[in-house]
């Protein structure tokens, strides 16, 4: 009711006001208690048609206020968000990404069985807790990643040389995936990086996941020594099970890792 009162003395006097006094002032009354409880009928009319008008306004005033309140909110929401991911085969992010760290890919050994799927971002700078030098008790392994690519004639020279990384930070995007076998985003996807899809050799006993290694891989200095540890082949097509078309047999498959708002 106080909203009322101090929005009836900002509306404009309209004609219906003109026979006995501002509809306005008539309304203003009612609403204080002020106004005579004897109005002929054109007067309470006028006052009907102002009471409309005036809770017309209000509803379609008070429905843009909250239509301009969701959207500031969905923009700010927007611009607050960030995401995550890891550039594999890279030092450094994409130029719209902020670099986290750079670091070495590493994972567990290509031949244990008990070995872990998921591959790590090692980062350049460790730090440690309470800590025994030594191999010793049962334990789980990490080592460092090798490429492995000297049946792939456009990459040979990448054969044995360890396998860098970059975890980089989007603003203003809440997710990001990998889609396998593209090189582009799909429509309203914003493209990160793009490269080949890489994973373990198919007959090792250590498990593996597929990763999206860039189109142009770096190398870290020093690290071209056939050490094996965790490695890192091209992922090809087979048909049968797969169908082909669209795929090929025996195909490199690419990646592509997209972000959106």
């Amino acid at each position: 009711m106080e909203l009322y009162l101090v929005l009836v003395f900002l509306l404009p006097t309209t004609q219906g006001d003109t026979q006995s006094g501002s509809c306005k002032d008539m309304l203003q009354g009612f609403l204080t208690g002020q106004l005579s409880s004897v109005l002929e009928t054109h007067q309470v009319e006028a006052l009907r048609r102002e009471f409309k008008n005036f809770t017309e306004v209000i509803e379609n005033s008070m429905k843009k206020l909250k239509e301009q309140v969701i959207a500031c909110n969905q923009d700010e929401g927007t611009e607050n968000r960030k995401i995550i991911y890891t550039r594999w085969g890279k030092k450094t992010c994409p130029s719209k990404a902020n670099l986290v760290y750079s670091g070495f890919a590493g994972g567990s050994y290509y031949d244990h069985i008990g070995a872990a799927a998921d591959p790590l971002c090692l980062p350049r700078d460790p730090e440690w807790g309470i800590y025994r030098d030594g191999t010793d008790g049962d334990k789980a392994y990490v080592y460092g990643a090798e490429y492995e690519t000297d049946t792939y004639k456009h990459f040979t020279s990448l054969q044995y040389h360890d396998v860098p990384c970059a975890v980089c930070l989007v603003q203003n995007r809440s997710v990001v995936k990998i889609f396998p076998a593209r090189k582009t985003c799909y429509k309203g996807w914003n493209l990160e990086y793009y490269g080949y899809l890489m994973a373990g050799y198919w007959n090792h006993k250590g498990a593996t996941s597929y990763k999206c290694v860039d189109k142009d891989p770096d190398t870290l200095h020093g690290g071209h020594a056939k050490r094996y540890g965790n490695l890192f082949y091209f992922v090809e097509g087979r048909c049968g099970s797969l169908k082909c078309p669209p795929y090929v047999e025996g195909r490199e498959l690419m990646c592509v890792v997209c972000s959106k708002k």
